[in-house]
């Protein structure tokens, strides 16, 4: 449109049309003082008068495609994504340009480094901004909000069907996040533990917890869990957590447990 622009202007001049005419054809308003220029007047230097107010109106230093009479960021980098008023894009709005931006979607209000990343102060790979624990001590692995992760986690709220191995609503839940951080430590050596309450006989008991355990690592396996480092072992009645004589306590007694592995 800016070549076409020109040209026009320069036919105009040499075929006696007004430049305001041209100018309005070709919808750019006018670019002179003088509302009409006679085609007698106009002659070489008008001419060259009339090109050189063209092309002053039509630079861009930059060669961004944003006229500099219009470009807010005249300099911009030869590699820059610009937009209408000439400045490099920012998509996430936190201050580094897309072209350096090595996380262009970081989420609103957070700080970030020079590659518009968020900080991660202690280096645990949790963000400052969702790091709960945020004085981890160098090499500890962390839990999906920076926490370090103990070598015994009790899965609460996985439950089973009475008498079953069978999965309740909502288990999934517990275990989809068990499942982020195997993935994220997929050397990490863990056995599945399953228990029981008192009730019932041993043998009933062991063969129960230990379908139980083998259940749930089944499902781990199933979403991304490296199946290589996990093993799955029923401990049937043994140590209890809870006092097996009231219904809250077995109630506890009955559970799965992550038992991690320590680092060598």
């Amino acid at each position: 449109m800016k070549k076409l622009y020109l040209i026009t202007l320069v036919l105009a001049v040499s075929l006696g049309m007004t430049v305001n005419s041209a100018a309005a054809e070709q919808g750019q308003g006018y670019i002179s003082q003088n509302s009409l220029i006679p085609s007698s007047s106009v002659g070489k230097q008008h001419k060259l008068i009339v090109i050189a107010q063209a092309a002053s109106v039509m630079q861009d230093s930059d060669s961004d495609g944003v006229a500099d009479a219009e470009d807010l960021c005249p300099t911009a980098h030869p590699d820059a994504i610009v937009g209408a008023d000439g400045c490099e894009l920012d998509g996430d709005k936190d201050g580094v340009v897309n072209r350096l931006d090595n996380c262009p979607e970081t989420k609103s209000g957070v700080s970030v480094d020079a590659n518009g990343c968020e900080l991660d102060a202690d280096g645990d790979g949790a963000f400052d901004s969702d790091d709960v624990c945020p004085d981890t001590p160098a090499g500890r692995r962390v839990d999906l909000v920076g926490c370090e992760i103990p070598l015994v986690i009790i899965l609460k709220g996985v439950n089973f069907h009475t008498d079953s191995a069978d999965l309740t609503d909502g288990s999934t839940q517990v275990l989809d996040g068990m499942v982020a951080i195997l993935i994220k430590y997929p050397n990490m050596v863990v056995e599945v533990g399953g228990y029981t309450d008192n009730t019932g006989t041993k043998k009933i008991n062991y063969s129960l917890s230990q379908r139980r355990a083998q259940a749930v690592l089944d499902y781990l396996v199933s979403q991304g869990a490296n199946p290589d480092v996990l093993t799955a072992k029923g401990y049937g009645p043994e140590d209890p957590i809870a006092d097996n004589d009231t219904e809250a306590g077995r109630t506890e007694n009955r559970r799965v447990e992550l038992h991690i592995e320590e680092k060598k």
